[in-house]
């Protein structure tokens, strides 16, 4: 059986000895960059985890593809930080900040590229499932970040349609990396199936722990400021929750009016063009969350998803050792202070 210690060890000399090209410059230096700021590697060790569940020792044929779901993912981060006007990523600045934004552009686009490449090297035999998995992820990926990007001129946005943008934009490729690694390894269609609705909830779960941290992280672990997402009046899970229950309590008088909806709305539109104004709205709006018990509510919904995706993940029929070590990485993947 693949341990969890061989996992980490495969996973330290894939991306060490990660290669790009080395002219120009220009392009391929910032996809260094990137990969070299290290990062939580949540989807190729997924990938490789689910490999492990029906393999007993790693081929060369997951590694390459294992590298892509990052490759790829870090292609996302760097045009992310474009259209975010994000300064810092993994407590150093981020590629347009270092370089500029056409640079940030054309080198995140040679990245997406380069993750076709280490895909398709892919058993053969499996080659066309896997194609057609990461394509429709790759696909879906775009349009939860187009999602977000009409959410940023829509002050009230259902649940649903944050759930839905988020699982897009986030737990898509989650799931994706699990079933992967999965299809890889040759299990069942039933069992990369339900790996793939672990990784989804477990997508999800990982996504608004990273809204949580963004409003209650500690900076110096997070990597940056707290509070971006307030600032920048962006849709997290903890404002969505706050809008809805905001407004249900206000309607039956059971909050006091100055932490309802219509406080809510008028702290997203206080100023936050210095240090002074921004700590202001960010002392504002958790002001309101706290009212209301956002920071309580958000914290029981990361611990349902988990439970879900652990269901899921009950289902294959994996043997207790085996269970246990998935159970271990979604563990860490929502426990994280980072």
């Amino acid at each position: 059986m693949i341990t969890e210690n061989q996992i980490e060890e495969t996973l330290e000399s894939l991306f060490e000895n990660i290669r790009f090209n080395d002219e120009p410059s220009g392009l391929y230096d910032p996809l260094r960059y990137m990969i070299g700021i290290g990062g939580k590697r949540v989807r190729p060790r997924l990938c490789l985890t689910a490999y492990a569940l029906f393999r007993d020792s790693f081929d060369e044929k997951i590694l390459e593809p294992a590298a892509a779901l990052e490759i790829f993912h870090s292609f996302t981060l760097i045009h992310d930080d474009i259209m975010d006007k994000s300064d810092m990523r993994r407590g150093v600045p981020t590629v347009y900040r270092k370089w500029d934004s056409n640079t940030a552009i054309i080198s995140g686009d040679v990245m997406s590229i380069d993750s076709y490449r280490r895909i398709a090297m892919a058993p053969a035999s499996v080659l066309p499932e896997v194609l057609d998995l990461f394509t429709t992820t790759a696909a879906q990926v775009c349009e939860g970040q187009q999602y977000d990007m009409d959410f940023e001129n829509t002050k009230d946005i259902p649940m649903e349609s944050y759930m839905k943008m988020i699982g897009l934009k986030t737990a898509v490729l989650i799931a994706c990396s699990a079933k992967l690694g999965a299809i890889i390894a040759g299990a069942d269609s039933r069992a990369s199936d339900l790996l793939y609705k672990f990784g989804y909830d477990l997508g999800l779960a990982f996504q608004i722990t990273d809204d949580y941290l963004d409003t209650y992280g500690d900076p110096s672990v997070f990597g940056k400021k707290i509070g971006g997402d307030i600032i920048n009046n962006k849709k997290t899970w903890l404002l969505t929750k706050a809008m809805e229950k905001g407004e249900e309590l206000e309607k039956t008088g059971a909050i006091d009016p100055a932490h309802g909806k219509a406080a809510l709305l008028r702290a997203m539109d206080m100023k936050a063009e210095n240090e002074a104004e921004k700590a202001a709205k960010i002392g504002k709006v958790k002001e309101i969350y706290e009212a209301l018990g956002i920071d309580e509510d958000v914290k029981y919904e990361i611990i349902k998803l988990h439970a879900q995706a652990m269901n899921y993940a009950g289902l294959i029929g994996l043997g207790k050792v085996r269970y246990e070590m998935l159970h271990r990485y979604a563990d860490r993947l929502i426990g994280r202070n980072k």
